[in-house]
């Protein structure tokens, strides 16, 4: 399937099994007449591979290590991704970032393949609103010294992420807007 066509059926996964209608709040706190359910997408057999697809086509040309997010919304994001790139021959490393250290075991707040000191990577989200957990895995990867400049979602909800991810450095992508889901 070419690009285009990966992303349409994407969408229309969204649009079938991912948004939802009514009252709810947030992550971020805002009450929002819609939610986007992006697990529903990133959990299935299919949307796995579409995000992971769409995702990987857009990276294939970065000069990146490793890719990865804030637990829960990138965690089958990443396995995904780690799964197609290994089959389509170009591994990737992929690493979680916890809201903080666990606090047994490793105490590590990134998990996966240690990522080094001037790594350079790409963090990735199913939904973005304000970018708290995109700028929050950023703080916690700086604090190790990896390198990052760009962010990936599948939807920007368009209430300031993209603005807040740029004050502090970040360049958002998304494979959708809102407004492309109609919303």
């Amino acid at each position: 399937m070419q690009s285009q066509e990966l992303k349409e059926r994407l969408r229309q996964l969204l649009l079938k099994e991912a948004l939802k209608k009514g009252k709810f709040t947030l992550s971020s706190g805002k009450i929002s007449n819609y939610y986007l359910d992006g697990r529903i997408i990133t959990l299935s057999p299919e949307g796995a591979y579409l995000v992971a697809s769409i995702i990987l086509d857009y990276i294939k040309d970065k000069d990146i290590v490793a890719i990865g997010g804030p637990t829960l919304g990138a965690d089958p994001m990443v396995g995904a991704i780690a799964a197609l790139s290994h089959l389509q021959k170009i591994p990737l490393r992929t690493f979680i970032v916890r809201k903080s250290a666990k606090e047994h075991g490793t105490q590590r707040q990134i998990e996966g393949p240690a990522l080094k000191k001037e790594d350079k990577v790409i963090l990735i989200d199913d939904v973005a609103t304000t970018g708290k957990a995109l700028i929050e895995a950023k703080n916690a990867l700086q604090e190790l010294g990896v390198k990052v400049d760009t962010a990936i979602v599948i939807v920007d909800r368009n209430e300031g992420a993209r603005e807040n991810l740029a004050k502090v450095g970040l360049k958002l992508e998304s494979i959708f807007n809102i407004k492309d889901l109609g919303i």
